[in-house]
């Protein structure tokens, strides 16, 4: 049985305000900088995260509490695909404040349910468990910069 779930964490020189207005973007960690401007999660709603390399993605906004926590749903393993139980996994986004830093934790979940063999969950796992510390040093250095 494949691994469930993934968590990283990063501690990020930057305001919670900053960090937060970054991974309140439907689809940051995959779609093109460009294509975010002007996105804002809000629940329930549902949009394509657009990457090049990688294929289209839905992205729906599962929950927000502002400045604190926001979770999206996505088709990790299956770009193109229209978003269902069986082909999504949970990204959770968690930011505490640590003095004039933020910490930033992901948790990704729901693996075990991809529908498809083992070998098509194992590879989802493997791919995003490389896939997040990348994400999250280029997250680090944009929401480090001084310019929004």
């Amino acid at each position: 049985m494949s691994e469930d779930r993934i968590e990283r964490e990063t501690l990020i020189a930057a305001s919670l305000e900053r960090v937060w207005s970054l991974v309140n973007q439907p689809g940051f960690w995959v779609a093109e900088e460009a294509s975010l401007v002007g996105t804002v999660a809000r629940e329930g709603e549902t949009m394509v995260a657009k990457n090049p390399q990688y294929g289209e993605f839905p992205v729906r906004v599962e929950k927000v509490r502002p400045q604190t926590y926001v979770a999206y749903r996505w088709t990790s393993a299956f770009p193109g695909q229209e978003l269902r139980a069986d082909n999504s996994t949970l990204v959770e986004f968690t930011l505490t404040p640590e003095g004039d830093k933020t910490r930033l934790r992901v948790v990704e979940s729901g693996f075990a349910a991809l529908n498809g063999t083992e070998e098509v969950r194992g590879r989802a796992v493997k791919d995003n468990t490389e896939g997040w510390p990348q994400v999250l040093d280029a997250f680090k250095k944009r929401a480090e910069q001084s310019s929004v």
